[in-house]
């Protein structure tokens, strides 16, 4: 493997660490230490990933005219400052300003990512190194709840302690992502135009599909363990569903090469996948119920990402790869900005449980969609 390919899987690996160790907590701390309501759960969540809206075409920009190993370390700079910066915060309004900060920072992750693993791959291997990069991620964010377990306990100081420890994690990145830079130029035979962003609009399907995957995979990150924490889940229990979350993502990922052998196929099952996970999660009451419920979110949200974006780059002319990017991106933080605020406000108002029922009645109506135009989910074979 080329060492770009090896760098940037071990920052991706370290991201993962660091946010499978307090992302899922954050929420309950939100809940129990600052007294935030449901709504304000999900406007936390939806400040996390309203940049993601915007920022990654800004992003796709810049892949046009900087290193995108550059593009990656201030990514990296901006993450660890914002995570440390929840171990002194006191109010909603402060914990939303640092997850402004947090989505900004993934917007310079996740597109210089796959911009240099796009460069480094032939068609044929993508899908195959597109899956081994979140695969790494998964896997730190399977680790991450477990190493969270340790420094935890029932106290206002554990989780801001938790906060800087994970905060520490994220910066060490910064070594490899700079390694990533050293010999790489910008893209001097890539293309830039507003025009180019139109591309995106040709794959309403796919487009569909993602808003939908991302707005439930925005709702499981940011509320879904404050609903899990009412049902009586301890903190230790949900991050031992959180790794259980990690474990279903990397087993999915592994099989990804095989899967992606009847994409459409792979698409519509993932949908009912997280629709019927859903489900499982608005009736569930016990440890061993969620786990289930995550098990099978946990394959439908890990395979939605390569498959699509292969489907994506392969219909598109690689001048232009890095826009189309930015604008696949841009859909993701569409969908997770979507996610977060509705079912806080279904939650405060129909009661904590209600989200999972809309959605999973959504994702019906969504798999009907995917199947009827099933002829569209498939990549254009080079």
């Amino acid at each position: 493997m080329k060492k770009p390919l090896i760098l940037v899987n071990v920052v991706g690996l370290i991201i993962g660490v660091s946010y499978g160790m307090h992302g899922p907590i954050l929420p309950v701390f939100a809940k129990n230490i600052i007294d935030a309501s449901y709504v304000e759960i999900g406007l936390i969540g939806l400040a996390s990933f309203l940049p993601y809206m915007f920022i990654p075409i800004f992003v796709g920009i810049l892949l046009h005219r900087f290193n995108s190993g550059y593009l990656l370390s201030i990514g990296v700079v901006i993450n660890s400052a914002s995570i440390f910066l929840l171990s002194i915060a006191e109010s909603v309004p402060e914990i939303m300003g640092f997850r402004v900060m947090t989505g900004i920072a993934h917007a310079f992750f996740w597109p210089p990512s796959e911009d240099i693993i796009s460069k480094e791959s032939s068609g044929a291997t993508r899908v195959k190194h597109i899956s081994m990069f979140t695969g790494f991620f998964v896997a730190g964010f399977m680790v991450g709840p477990l190493l969270g377990t340790i420094v935890l306990e029932d106290a206002e100081s554990s989780y801001r302690f938790l906060f800087q420890i994970a905060s520490y994690i994220l910066a060490s990145a910064i070594l490899f992502s700079m390694l990533v830079s050293r010999g790489r130029a910008k893209s001097h035979d890539a293309t830039f135009s507003f025009s180019s962003l139109k591309q995106m609009a040709r794959f309403p399907v796919v487009i569909i599909m993602l808003i939908y995957c991302t707005a439930s995979f925005g709702m499981i990150l940011t509320v879904f363990p404050a609903f899990l924490n009412d049902r009586s889940m301890s903190v230790t229990e949900i991050e031992i569903l959180f790794f259980i979350f990690g474990v279903s993502r990397i087993v999915t990922l592994a099989l990804a090469g095989k899967l992606a052998r009847k994409t459409s196929y792979t698409l519509i099952a993932a949908t009912l996948s997280i629709a019927f996970g859903l489900l499982i999660a608005f009736v569930s009451d016990s440890i061993v119920e969620f786990a289930i419920a995550l098990l099978l979110m946990g394959f439908g949200f890990s395979i939605f990402f390569p498959l699509t974006l292969e489907i994506v780059l392969s219909k598109t002319r690689k001048e232009i790869s890095g826009t189309i990017i930015g604008a696949y991106e841009t859909t993701f933080g569409i969908g997770w900005a979507i996610g977060p605020i509705t079912a806080g406000l279904i939650s405060q108002f129909q009661g904590n449980s209600a989200p999972y029922l809309v959605f999973f009645i959504v994702g019906l109506g969504i798999t009907a969609v995917s199947i009827a135009r099933r002829h569209s989910l498939e990549p254009k074979i080079v």
